[in-house]
């Protein structure tokens, strides 16, 4: 069987081709072309918020605190975290009284001025409603 000349550089413009198509691929992978993650605004967490018995505030500042009045716990005696909002996740760090870090991540479903809503991995979802002070 004869070998055609043009093998060869047919060969070499296919994986040039292919190289060429994997570096493509590879730059928009690091790209966010399309992400579908809400982006929710950080400035409406802002203020007290309760579900039935429990109890979140959140300062400007990214610290707060967490009280359940059905644990007979009051907001004085409550539960520091500091907190952060990216996107749609919410990540609270609770600072225990015995010293150490508790993170607890949240995916936020809504947030507006009156309502929020979040959900953690578990399955457990949370409606607060916005206290005036």
């Amino acid at each position: 069987m004869k070998e055609s000349p043009y093998i060869i550089p047919k060969t070499r413009n296919n994986l040039i081709f292919g190289l060429f198509f994997c570096c493509l691929v590879l730059l928009m992978a690091g790209c966010d072309l399309f992400s579908h993650s809400e982006k929710f605004d950080k400035t409406l967490l802002s203020g007290k918020w309760v579900s039935g018995t429990l109890y979140e505030y959140y300062n400007p500042a990214g610290t707060g605190y967490t009280w359940d009045i059905l644990d007979d716990v009051t907001e004085e005696e409550a539960q520091p975290f500091t907190w952060t909002l990216e996107n749609a996740t919410l990540t609270q760090i609770h600072q225990m009284e015995m010293g150490g870090n508790v993170p607890k991540t949240y995916t936020v479903t809504k947030l507006t001025a009156t309502t929020l809503e979040y959900h953690d991995d578990y399955g457990k979802y949370y409606t607060f409603m916005r206290e005036e002070e």
